[in-house]
Parts: structure tokens; sequence; C-alpha cells
């Protein structure tokens, strides 16, 4: 594209920078996308493809500076690091929790919950949304006496409270290395992808809230997306073993969409498409993930980070691509017509 062509769409308040190809993707179906994100409110839209950015748009002035929060998107670092926990011998997804957490050991509710079903939010333990405010001064120990509302594995609720049982457990396991989870993420995570600053929203006992918090720019989300397409490694690094982070994309039989920390787009001939955020709105208890997909048109191998208000970031290792939108809320926005636009234009 001409310099002043790209400077004159600046001063229009849209940036778009593409290239003439991008692979399997029409340059106008990105457009068509690109538009109906900024209609509901989004203000990033990035695509990524083997490793080149192939088209970026940004909305209102806006531009690749733009920080903004993932939200729950920040799940996902957590979970990519308990995989490198696993790898460097701290972590064993299949540990029952009540070896760490030795106060439940008593509990006939908790005694079986493992690592993994902290992870897969199918602990059973109740979802305890108030962790994500500011009043709970130790939101570890406040999530650690929650009550179990189904046993293990019957269930999936997902809320902060399984995440913040997780933290517990990586703060015991990190205490003989003389680390906190936060100085572990950075140095097996963060640092590596060159990602600095983060907000951990720490209680008052310096616990960090895992399930939301950080804010980045959508260049730096998608660098956890590269790493994921290169199987853990990034720029030539190897972070995380293959087999291992490939634990994160794997469902559950109560939700095969959810892995641990990212969402599937497990289509078959029976699949429907579900709004996340919507499904995520009903109680827990009559949720149901049973044949459900983003959508139908995207490839079955994509993998999504989700934050709420639509904040997205869309990983397809058959493609080697990744998508990040970032917005602000909007209910009219749908990934399945998002996704549509993108893939089956």
């Amino acid at each position: 594209m001409p310099r002043p062509t790209l400077y004159l769409l600046l001063l229009l308040n849209m940036a778009i920078l593409c290239q003439a190809s991008t692979g399997d993707l029409s340059i106008t179906s990105l457009r068509v996308a690109a538009d109906y994100s900024v209609e509901r409110r989004g203000f990033s839209f990035l695509v990524e493809q083997d490793g080149r950015i192939t088209y970026e748009s940004y909305a209102n002035g806006d531009s690749i500076d733009r920080i903004a929060s993932i939200f729950s998107g920040t799940k996902g670092f957590w979970c990519v690091a308990a995989a490198a926990a696993m790898q460097d011998g701290i972590l064993d997804f299949d540990e029952p929790v009540r070896n760490i957490i030795t106060e439940w050991r008593s509990d006939p509710n908790k005694s079986d919950i493992r690592v993994r079903d902290l992870l897969n939010f199918t602990a059973g333990i109740e979802p305890g949304f108030s962790l994500h405010g500011r009043s709970i001064g130790d939101r570890n120990l406040y999530s650690l006496r929650l009550p179990a509302a189904r046993p293990r594995g019957e269930s999936f609720i997902y809320g902060p409270s399984q995440l913040q049982i997780y933290s517990e457990v990586l703060r015991r396991k990190l205490l003989p290395r003389h680390l906190t989870p936060e100085e572990y993420l950075y140095q097996r995570i963060l640092r590596p992808l060159g990602i600095s600053g983060v907000n951990f929203r720490e209680d008052r006992k310096g616990n960090p809230l895992l399930a939301s918090g950080f804010r980045l720019t959508a260049r730096q989300w998608a660098r956890l997306g590269e790493m994921i397409l290169g199987k853990g490694k990034y720029h030539g690094h190897q972070l995380v073993r293959s087999d291992l982070l490939a634990e994160c994309f794997r469902g559950t039989h109560i939700n095969p969409m959810f892995g641990m920390g990212f969402w599937l787009n497990r289509v078959g001939p029976e699949s429907h498409e579900i709004d996340v955020e919507k499904m995520l709105d009903i109680p827990w208890q009559r949720q149901n993930w049973r044949d459900g997909c983003l959508c139908r048109e995207a490839p079955r191998d994509m993998i999504a980070a989700i934050g709420s208000g639509y904040q997205r970031m869309f990983i397809v290792p058959s493609m080697n691509l990744v998508i990040v939108r970032q917005g602000q809320n909007d209910s009219r926005f749908s990934d399945a017509h998002f996704l549509r636009l993108i893939f089956g234009g």
C-alpha cells in the first residue's frame, strides 16, 4: 500500500495495513469483518498468518499502541504457565489437590479433586464471582473455603474460584524455589514473549487474580497465539513442550468446547453454534455445552481465547493463523457471524 494512502487512512481514523495475499483468506472478507467489528464498537482487528501481519485496522483514531483489557483472555496465560510448570517438574496435572492443599484432606467433597479439574473448571467448586471485586483481602483463602456444589467431574462451573485455588496450589509449589506465581509467569512466559507491565490485580495478601486483569495491545496478545501455533516455540525458543501445551486444548466430557483456559471449535455433524458469553450469562446449572461449536464455517481446529465484551483471539493451527479482535461491550456482536464473514466469504 502506498505510504500517502496509509497516511490518509490514519487521518480518517481508520488505519489498515494489509498485503495482497492472505493465503486462504480474502482481503475483501477481512474488510467486511473489520467493518462489522467497528459497527459493534470494535477498535482493534489484527490478522497474522505465517508469522506476518497481513491485515490490521484500528478505529476511532486508535493505533497499534492501544492497550485494552482482555478480561478472561488472561486465563490462557496462566494455563500455558501451568503446562510450563508440568515441564519443570513443579506440577502434575493428575495430582490430587489435597496433597498440596492439606486442609482439604478431611473434606470428602474435595478430597478427590485433581489439579487438572481446577484448570478445566470441572472441580465442582462454587464460582465465587465476588472474587473479581476488591473487597476480598485474601482471594486464595476465600476460594479454598468455598463449598463444593457438585462432585468432581460432574459440572462445568466457569468462574474465578477454581483458578484462584490453582493460584494457591502454584504458590505453595513454588515456595522451595523462592518464586511467586507472578515471578514464575514472567520468567517462563511473559518475558520470553516480550510482554511486561501487566496488572496482576493483587489482593491485600499479594495474591494475583488469575481469572482476569491483563491489559494488552492486539499485537502483544497475538504473541501468545504465535507461540501456540509454534507448538510451544516462540522466536526459535521452545518455551513449553508441545505435548504439555496440547493439554490446554483438550475438552472434557462435561464441556467439550473448553480445555484449560481456551475454547475449542468442535465442529461435527450435529454441532450447533453457541454464543459463549450469552451461555455464560445463564446459571451454570442450566448451561448446555453438548455438541456446541463457535462457528460451523470456521476451521474445526480453531482455538479461541475469550474475554468479556467480545475480546477475542482466534488461533487456527491448520492455517498458521492468528486473529485478534478487541472492542467495547456490544451485545449485537456475534462470534459466529464475525467468523463466517472471515471464513465463509
